[in-house]
């Protein structure tokens, strides 16, 4: 019989990827199943095995998915099977997440599981809205309560009088809805009128909003501006010191939406960038890698390596998909031969580094046809036999320069591009929703790709001030095959270029 798998209650914290536990991401990346909530950020689901089950739980206050007795059962059973559950809950599971209830039904089920502490909201939205909880000034305690009490109850438990007087900060989570009636009880009990309040929505995000009044204003505030869920409300004197502490939301990039299409294999790097700018990104990847059509003539050349004196790599990809078909027919990297290597661009040659080999040619500019140029300062390639590693469908504009220029070509494809048809994330239907401020495009392809998905032409008619951005000329002119102009271009066309060019854009 198979013995029962275990159930982690895993916090997922309130929001920025980067505060997810090294516990959490590794217990993620075991899961079996993987059991989500709507906090969670949709991005932690690339953690998880390629063939992990993937369960949405809802659990929003209008976002029921799964019922939470059913959610319970569902836990049970998987367990059950003998597999490894990781329930991710939005903060810390149990600060107000329910997490108790799910850990006793487990108990009762006799099912073995563990609890992954995880950041919650109350502390983490107040610090990136640039508010510390305590301050030896004026303050050296806090209080936090919900908003959102069990609708089962015959009244709210909280004793009002009690948070009226007690001193420190007050937090109050899950009470967008509330924050009248909380304003009005705390008043009625004796919490003065003038008291700073705070409203921090998505904390932690690039969709962060921060909004500021005082107890006796802020709802009505709240109600013009239709400032709604997911929301964290911060009391007390310590909201004073936001205008000096607010680093979070004075970042160069903060309130900007921007689409990430690279392959997901690539986006992390620049998704990362972004966000550490303050960007709101969304990782979009309209391409994916895969072996090519024919492996014929990558097998020949794979085989004959010893013959090429040059191998010519255009792409990290192709340096990517080169090596794992290598290493399948080859076990030492010595094998590779006496070959020389050049590479377009840094992001390929670092990628070649990887594999502890040297680039010995990349040209200044980072284009595939500048190349040729290059060789010539470096040798005659007259009767020079070279290996060019590309993808299927590529500018045939490289080989007949070099070919003119005497050398003996193989232009062979090692990888194909194709449609990512996954939206894991919720990406695609959000960008459809609300649009953006930028489309990054790192390749021709993504942009072929993009808009055979979306239609940027129409993209653009609903979302005006939406902005195409170039990683360089070839990109471009895939844009402008479209009769759509690059908005931006990068200066040099690396994805650090890229992240400048927005940076320097109004």
């Amino acid at each position: 019989m198979k013995s029962s798998g275990t159930v982690y209650l895993v916090g997922a914290g309130p929001g920025d990827a980067g505060l997810l536990t090294v516990r959490g991401a590794e217990l993620i990346g075991r899961a079996d199943v993987l059991v989500y909530d709507a906090l969670v950020n949709p991005d932690f689901i690339h953690l998880a095995k390629k063939d992990a089950e993937i369960i949405y739980a809802g659990k929003r206050a209008k976002d029921h998915a799964m019922p939470q007795e059913e959610l319970s059962k569902l836990l049970v059973l998987k367990a059950k099977q003998g597999k490894t559950v990781v329930r991710l809950k939005g903060g810390d599971p149990y600060i107000f997440g329910r997490g108790g209830e799910e850990a006793e039904e487990l108990a009762d089920a006799r099912v073995a599981f563990e609890v992954v502490p995880g950041v919650s909201s109350f502390a983490a939205a107040a610090n990136y809205a640039g508010i510390p909880i305590t301050h030896r000034d004026c303050c050296s305690s806090f209080t936090v309560f919900t908003g959102h009490e069990d609708p089962t109850k015959p009244g709210s438990v909280l004793d009002w009088d009690s948070l009226a007087r007690v001193p420190g900060t007050k937090i109050m989570l899950m009470g967008a809805e509330r924050v009248r009636s909380m304003a009005v009880q705390l008043m009625s009990s004796g919490m003065p009128p003038g008291t700073p309040v705070a409203l921090v929505r998505w904390g932690t995000t690039g969709q962060q909003r921060s909004m500021e009044g005082t107890l006796e204003s802020i709802a009505e505030r709240v109600e013009q501006s239709g400032f709604s869920a997911p929301t964290v409300v911060v009391m007390g004197e310590v909201v004073r010191r936001r205008s000096k502490l607010n680093w979070f939301e004075k970042r160069p990039l903060f309130g900007k939406r921007v689409v990430v299409t690279r392959t997901r294999e690539q986006s992390s790097q620049m998704s990362k960038r972004l966000a550490e700018l303050g960007a709101e990104v969304l990782e979009m990847p309209t391409i994916k890698v895969v072996d090519p059509t024919q492996r014929e003539a990558m097998v020949e050349a794979l085989l004959g390596l010893n013959t090429y004196e040059w191998v010519v790599f255009t792409s990290p990809n192709g340096v990517r998909s080169f090596f794992d078909a290598f290493f399948k027919g080859f076990n030492d990297l010595r094998d590779f031969g006496g070959a020389r290597i050049a590479a377009v661009g840094p992001a390929t040659a670092a990628k070649i580094n990887e594999f502890h080999l040297k680039v010995d040619l990349m040209p200044e500019a980072y284009v595939a046809s500048k190349i040729a140029e290059t060789f010539k300062g470096y040798q005659d390639i007259e009767n020079v036999k070279i290996l060019l590693v590309r993808a299927e469908v590529a500018t045939p504009e490289l080989p007949a320069i070099l070919e003119e220029m005497g050398a003996i070509v193989d232009d062979v494809a090692f990888y194909k591009t194709v449609p990512e048809t996954e939206d894991l994330t919720g990406a695609a239907s959000k960008l459809e929703a609300e649009g953006a401020d930028w489309v990054t495009f790192t390749s021709s392809s993504t942009v072929e790709h993009f808009n055979s998905k979306f239609d940027l032409a129409a993209l653009k008619q609903r979302w005006p001030k939406i902005r195409y951005a170039s990683i360089g000329p070839e990109t471009t002119k895939a844009l402008e095959k479209l009769h759509l102009r690059a908005d931006a271009e990068a200066d040099p066309h690396t994805i650090e270029g890229l992240v400048r060019v927005l940076l320097l854009q109004k």
